[in-house]
């Protein structure tokens, strides 16, 4: 399989905010709710299309279900975050995989006290990757900042509170974010009183710490169904539900993962939701995770997650789409 292509981040002249400081006191963090400026329309990936594999059932640290991945497109490694054993959903710890793209596992990193895992963003950092995560969960495990952590092999690291991270989005309650490598964006899922919401801002103001007002800025369009990942390609979010399936008792059909896609333009449904069949052979195929990158060859992909395998030894599967329309 052909490997994402790089796109060398300098870290020469960046703007780096200190572990204590918060986002209040550097004076950033606008909370925009319109767009400041529309993105320019882009291809998209036909949800329709078949399913590739790359890879099934391969191990990871622990025992738990994967919850998403995100790829280091210049040092060329994947990233599985996994739920911790022996830790509730509300404690929020998280244990992130080192994989190669073939699913051999590398490493690992515990991250305690840092939320969900629902998604999260790896960015070349030299010839390391630093996490762009959720961090400081709440009583129901759900980060209410994000943190840039480098990943550090075999160590365990508590989570650093809210105001020693990053709130891009004056008065959310909860973050979580994905990278688009290809277009160079990053886009951010919060909750606020009146649901949740989504922001997209420029890969550079996270390099930064500089945010600024997103280029878009809009209301979660209805989707039905658990929520289980998100990424950003161009002009367009894709989103993933489902539930694990089968379950004992239940008769073998096509389950219920769907992919929708969302112009972030108008923060309207563009296509689905769609059914996927992918991995639909595995045993407890439950989805879990959305990223892309693009390959050396120039091929854009949408990577979609499946926790699998027998409870006690959960397993991670990644598949892909790459027809774009």
């Amino acid at each position: 399989m052909n490997h994402p292509s790089g796109f060398p981040l300098t870290r020469r002249g960046l703007i780096r905010a200190g572990a204590g400081v918060s986002l209040a006191a550097l004076g950033l963090g606008v909370g925009a709710q319109t767009a400041s400026a529309a993105v320019a329309a882009t291809k998209r990936f036909d949800l329709t299309q078949p399913s590739h594999d790359l890879f099934r059932s391969k191990d990871t640290h622990g025992a738990r279900v994967q919850q998403s991945f995100a790829f280091d497109w210049v040092n060329k490694f994947l990233f599985v975050a996994t739920k911790r054993s022996g830790s509730t959903e509300a404690d929020g710890d998280l244990c992130i995989n080192k994989m190669d793209f073939a699913g051999n596992y590398i490493s690992y990193m515990h991250l305690n006290g840092f939320g969900h895992g629902v998604a999260f963003a790896a960015l070349p950092d030299g010839s390391g990757t630093e996490l762009w995560i959720e961090c400081a969960a709440n009583t129901k495990g759900f980060g209410t900042a994000l943190a840039p952590i480098p990943y550090m092999a075999n160590t365990t690291l508590g989570s650093p509170a809210a105001s020693a991270a990053y709130r891009p989005i004056s008065g959310a309650t909860e973050y979580t974010c994905s990278v688009d490598p290809v277009y160079q964006r990053m886009i951010v899922r919060y909750h606020t009183s009146d649901g949740k919401r989504i922001a997209v801002f420029p890969l550079s103001a996270f390099q930064t710490r500089n945010f600024g007002a997103p280029l878009v800025d809009f209301k979660q369009p209805a989707i039905p169904g658990t929520p289980q990942g998100y990424t950003l390609y161009g002009s367009y979010m894709y989103y993933l539900t489902g539930d694990a399936y089968p379950e004992p008792g239940v008769p073998v059909g096509d389950g219920n993962s769907y992919l929708t896609s969302v112009d972030i333009n108008t923060g309207t449904v563009k296509q689905g939701p769609v059914l996927t069949k992918a991995g639909s052979t595995l045993h407890h195929r439950e989805p879990e995770g959305l990223a892309v990158y693009r390959t050396d060859a120039g091929e854009s992909r949408l990577f979609l997650g499946f926790a699998t395998g027998v409870e006690g030894d959960r397993r991670s599967s990644i598949f892909y789409k790459n027809a774009l329309v």
